[in-house]
């Protein structure tokens, strides 16, 4: 049985000495980049891999062209597959990943794993608050890895769009895009990130902290289902965006949990869109 989108923690300790999964801790904090790293030595899940978002999870931030690509463009595909590779990951291991965030950085790696056409890839259901609540071991060793993984190129299985592709949509008005941003954020108030506070026009909101409980886990499928048919009509005509192209993926995540399937990201998200002051802002 492989995980394709959440796996319990529960289940996760019955296979942590399975040769074919490979587990990778994701936390972050965009105040302090060093604290997601810091946090992993202090303790994380045994076998553990440690993806830094900067590093591992994203890519040039100027393209060569001078052009700013966002906070956290993709990065380049080859080069991501080689970190695959360095993690040990192969065409069929089962990938698993976690934070401490309620999967707001996993979903990241959840996504590019999808990106690059691995479907095996599940986020840890309530982070590694669950495992800890269950009384399960943490360790501080960095795993030695002693093989490199051979996982190859794969067609993509999550689309995405340009900036262009959302500046022409403005006119054509054919995709229904969302902003995964806090509430206040969306409506131009309290930005401390990026240099415009503000979103893209024509966009709606869904904090992606509404696709979970109040533990930190994910809402039923069920519940999801009901909650995101009354915000978009065709998954395969939305568009996903928030900051800087990371926790749309947490919607992208929860849309595929509710059985709705194809919507795109805008990796370069709101960092992207409002570097150019000929955009226009909501």
């Amino acid at each position: 049985m492989t995980f394709s989108t959440l796996i319990s923690a529960q289940t996760l300790s019955q296979h942590l000495s399975d040769p074919d999964w490979v587990v990778i801790d994701c936390r972050h904090d965009l105040a302090n980049p060093d604290a997601g790293r810091t946090a992993y030595d202090q303790g994380h899940i045994p076998e553990a891999r440690f993806a830094h978002l900067d590093r591992d999870l994203a890519g040039a931030t100027v393209a060569a062209d001078g052009t700013f690509r966002g906070r956290h463009p993709l990065p380049d595909r080859a080069a991501f597959l080689a970190t695959l590779r360095q993690w040990g990951i192969n065409e069929n291991t089962q990938v698993v990943v976690y934070d401490a965030h309620g999967g707001m950085f996993a979903s990241r790696l959840w996504w590019m794993l999808r990106w690059v056409g691995h479907t095996p890839a599940a986020v840890l259901d309530g982070g590694l608050q669950a495992w800890l609540a269950l009384g399960l071991p943490v360790s501080t060793e960095t795993p030695v890895i002693q093989t490199a993984g051979a996982i190859g190129e794969r067609a993509s299985l999550a689309p995405q769009v340009s900036v262009e592709d959302v500046l022409r949509n403005l006119k054509e008005q054919r995709k229904t895009l969302i902003d995964a941003r806090s509430p206040d954020r969306f409506r131009g108030e309290n930005e401390t990130i990026d240099p415009v506070g503000g979103h893209i026009p024509g966009a709606g909101n869904r904090f992606f902290k509404d696709n979970l409980t109040a533990d930190g886990r994910f809402k039923t499928s069920e519940q999801l289902l009901q909650e995101w048919q009354a915000i978009i009509d065709d998954p395969t005509e939305a568009v996903m965006q928030c900051g800087s192209g990371v926790t749309a993926c947490h919607n992208l995540l929860a849309l595929e949990i509710a059985g709705l399937q194809g919507a795109a990201l805008f990796p370069g998200s709101w960092s992207e869109w409002c570097a150019d002051p000929k955009r226009p802002v909501a």
